[in-house]
């Protein structure tokens, strides 16, 4: 399936409603989830960041913090993109800002990260004019064919669906070995 049939007649009351759901699902994930889980060293053989700041952090395992914050920074960027191109705004690049996972300690701070990221996207969506300029789209990489408001928003919201087995992977091993011990 491609983006543009995945997207095709998609509202902003639908990205609003995915985008409760997709938070709803992150937040059921963790339900369970103790401090000790946010910080916890999963394992992970097919770890690869090519983006770490750090080479040396390349292949380790993300925590749940991390992948919180990661997912969440994502889907902001994508959805602060996506208005701007439904203002007619041409892209200009990256709007990033991911907050450094090792401050992110608390199964509290995972969870209040994951509220306000809702907060931020649904607000977002909000600047959106009446009529979208659903024509001014952008190639982000070759691959991707045309880009345009709904199908930018969506694009955070697969990168969400995208890391959601693997913070599923990550409170398995955790709630294993909390068991464990």
């Amino acid at each position: 399936m491609t983006m543009v049939d995945l997207c095709a007649g998609l509202t902003r009351d639908d990205l609003r409603a995915l985008t409760n759901e997709m938070v709803d699902t992150m937040q059921a994930l963790i339900a369970q989830c103790g401090d000790a889980d946010v910080v916890f060293q999963p394992s992970d053989p097919a770890a690869d960041d090519p983006y770490a700041s750090d080479t040396a952090d390349a292949n380790v395992a993300w925590t749940l913090g991390h992948v919180i914050v990661h997912t969440t920074a994502s889907a902001e960027e994508s959805a602060f993109l996506a208005a701007e191109l439904a203002r007619g705004v041409e892209n200009h690049g990256r709007s990033r800002y991911e907050t450094p996972w090792e401050t992110v300690t608390t199964i509290a701070q995972c969870r209040a990260r994951l509220e306000e990221s809702r907060r931020m996207r649904l607000a977002s969506l909000d600047l959106w004019p009446e009529e979208p300029h659903l024509d001014n789209t952008y190639t982000p990489w070759p691959s991707a064919g045309p880009i345009n408001c709904v199908r930018r928003f969506v694009l955070g919201l697969r990168h969400d669906d995208d890391h959601l087995e693997q913070i599923a992977d990550i409170v398995q091993q955790a709630c294993s070995t909390r068991v464990a011990a």
